[in-house]
């Protein structure tokens, strides 16, 4: 349960709303040629190439260019493209509903995830899969870190959105499955829950 203070709630996206399975990704690049792809990503540490995709730094083009050049020649974009895009899975509608009944309750609900315009059109595409309310909808407001050139767990990123939105951290719930991304939320005062289990979800608003 929620402690009934708790007026606002920011979700991170993957691992919490959508499902995703990084191993996915990683066997991909390895079939492709890149043995070592889990030293260059993983969910805990990401070399610059990732960190800077991720904050909007370099497109979407160069970023495939840059990993095309640890990979055999004749590789193509698209193939860069499905590999990196192996991890996303779907997007429950069970979830789903929970967010609406949690907006029907009275709760401002916020998204905010590490992400990127390769990944963000792939999500968008299994969400549509589930629901016709897109994201935008549903939450009050969408933070993108490409879009905002921030990432967790910086607390900077937290800062940003609390005094974007006008909210207090003592009364707003952030939800995330990274722990680093726990650690930097709570340095600014969120009260913050690390889903360990993404079916714990739906136990927390029991």
């Amino acid at each position: 349960m929620i402690n009934e203070n708790i007026r606002n709630i920011i979700f991170d996206f993957g691992g919490v709303i959508i499902n995703i399975d990084y191993e996915l990704t990683l066997e991909e690049f390895k079939k492709l040629g890149i043995d070592n792809f889990e030293e260059l990503y993983s969910q805990a540490n990401q070399s610059n190439l990732f960190d800077d995709i991720e904050t909007g730094k370099i497109s979407a083009q160069r970023f495939i260019n840059d990993i095309l050049d640890y990979l055999p020649a004749r590789t193509s974009p698209n193939t860069v493209v499905s590999a990196w895009n192996a991890m996303i899975k779907e997007v429950p509608s069970k979830t789903i509903d929970l967010l609406i009944e949690l907006k029907l309750k009275g709760y401002d609900l916020y998204l905010l995830s590490n992400t990127n315009e390769i990944h963000i059109d792939a999500v968008l595409k299994a969400w549509d899969k589930t629901s016709h309310q897109r994201p935008e909808y549903i939450f009050d407001k969408v933070y993108l870190s490409h879009e905002i050139g921030m990432r967790k767990p910086n607390k900077e990123i937290f800062e940003f959105v609390c005094r974007q939105e006008r909210l207090l951290p003592g009364e707003t719930l952030f939800i995330d499955d990274s722990i680093q991304h726990i650690e930097g939320a709570a340095s600014i005062g969120l009260k913050t829950h690390h889903l360990l289990n993404q079916k714990d979800i739906y136990s927390l608003f029991s």
